[in-house]
């Protein structure tokens, strides 16, 4: 037998077990100590697992658990609205190459139906979402198979030509290995024609824990690190030391654009938080430049007629500001001339990501008898306890007990579902937009009247202005 080999020991005393056991005297960098110090790192890298979620439940007044659940409920959606609204320059003209794992490792069942079948469905819904939050933005999809790169989509600002082109691959199976340093040189071919006033940035969904390439890789990310094209990762596996490297190196150092997801919500929350525009990190990105633009006129004729973008006999478009050539949907670029062509709207969609909505802030008791029903869609709002049952009521971290959101500009009271449509869907506050000019006030100037008029986080409150 085997030195290495355990042996079987039965009735052994606690006396007897404390001599076998290897002394805790052991010097640094035996393989002893070396075991136990990454025990220790694994064990501390893995207490999230253990979650006593069933100590959050607590029996209300009535004897049942569902104001508990619905505390829970609103965390939840409190926990999406609370990010950073720091006005930051982001460049909202954005170029973004989305690359899916197509090999056999999406087949596994970890995620429900399977990866690969939840990879395609959160896939069409990202770039709906994409699309929402980046009217004017360009986006291209590609595709990792049997070690090579497909290209499954061009570069276009139709969604509609990408999710056709998603859809078509629930008739194939995953197979074969993935190969990350193919996939980043087309994605980098696809971009590089991409103007200067935009940015350049690569998502990969990556399912498995190896990369098939025919090269070297590190010579991949010095090329991508030079054309400042920005990578963002989402594991479905576990973290894979190269993936680190490469988010790391492209985006100046900071890898938290890499992350593994843990579930399926957490997927889909790793792959929505890419549709926020990126921050412009760099001086000449942030320097001031014009960008000539077409806003085109809407017709409908009698006759089809061919478009210039897909020579398909149409009845109706939009014509070229400069050369009057008729595209099918905006936003587009002008294949005549190359105009850029949006509308005012697509332009309005863009601005929120410059100047974010505040966060409301949670009412306490002492405050919410000011209201007693929703400002904006008039639910009724529970009635204020007495005041020695104040103290008693817990309530789940991130909801307000009294279910009322406050905006700090107009001071109006909200619910939890029109908080999480204005800074979601609107992007802008009701109270303010209502109270910007009402009949018989002073019509307010300056920066006070923009504060005043969008609830923004542009550094402006009425207060600090008098």
């Amino acid at each position: 037998m085997a030195d290495s080999d355990g042996e079987y020991i039965q009735d052994i005393s606690d006396d007897e077990i404390d001599a076998h056991r290897v002394s805790s005297g052991a010097r640094p960098g035996t393989r002893s100590s070396g075991l136990r110090s990454r025990g220790a790192n694994q064990a501390a890298q893995q207490t999230w697992e253990v979650r006593r979620t069933w100590e959050n439940v607590v029996e209300g007044a009535d004897g049942t658990i569902s104001s508990t659940v619905e505390g829970l409920l609103e965390a939840g959606k409190r926990k999406r609205l609370l990010r950073d609204t720091t006005p930051l320059q982001r460049g909202i003209i954005r170029h973004l190459i989305l690359v899916l794992d197509l090999s056999s490792a999406m087949s596994e069942k970890d995620l429900r139906p399977t990866r690969y079948l939840l990879t395609l469905r959160y896939a069409q819904e990202f770039i709906t979402e994409f699309f929402e939050q980046n009217p004017i933005s360009q986006l291209g999809v590609i595709g990792m198979r049997d070690g090579l790169a497909v290209r499954v989509s061009d570069m276009s600002g139709n969604p509609n030509d990408h999710i056709g082109a998603i859809q078509a691959l629930r008739e194939k199976e995953p197979k074969g290995h993935p190969s990350l340093q193919n996939a980043l040189d087309m994605a980098r071919a696809a971009l590089f024609h991409a103007p200067s006033h935009g940015t350049r940035e690569v998502l990969i969904i990556f399912g498995a824990l190896l990369s098939s390439d025919p090269g070297d890789i590190h010579q991949t990310v010095a090329a991508l690190v030079a054309d400042k094209i920005r990578v963002a990762i989402v594991g479905l596996a576990a973290q894979v030391a190269i993936c680190r490297e490469l988010c790391a190196k492209t985006n100046a150092g900071d890898d938290s654009v890499y992350g593994v997801a843990l579930n399926e919500q957490h997927f889909r929350e790793l792959m929505m938080a890419v549709t926020t525009p990126p921050v412009t990190r760099s001086q000449k990105q942030s320097a001031s430049s014009l960008l000539m633009m077409g806003f085109p006129s809407r017709i409908v004729e009698s006759f089809a007629s061919l478009c210039a973008c897909h020579s398909k006999l149409t009845k109706g478009g939009y014509l070229c500001s400069r050369c009057n050539s008729k595209v099918c949907a905006l936003p587009s670029e002008c294949p005549a001339c190359g105009l850029t062509l949006i509308l005012s709207t697509h332009l309005a969609r863009s601005y929120h990501h410059l100047f974010p909505l505040r966060n409301w802030i949670e009412v306490p008791w002492k405050r919410a008898g000011a209201s007693s029903h929703c400002f904006s869609c008039g639910t009724s709002f529970p009635q204020v306890p007495p005041r020695d049952e104040w103290t008693r009521m817990q309530g789940v971290k991130g909801m307000s007990m009294s279910s009322r959101y406050e905006c700090t500009v107009c001071g109006n009271h909200f619910c939890i579902d029109c908080d999480l449509f204005a800074h979601e869907i609107v992007h802008n506050c009701p109270g303010c937009q209502s109270s910007a000019y009402l009949p018989g006030m002073v019509k307010d100037t300056g920066e006070a009247a923009i504060a005043r008029a969008n609830g923004h986080a542009n550094g402006v409150t009425t207060m600090e202005l008098g």
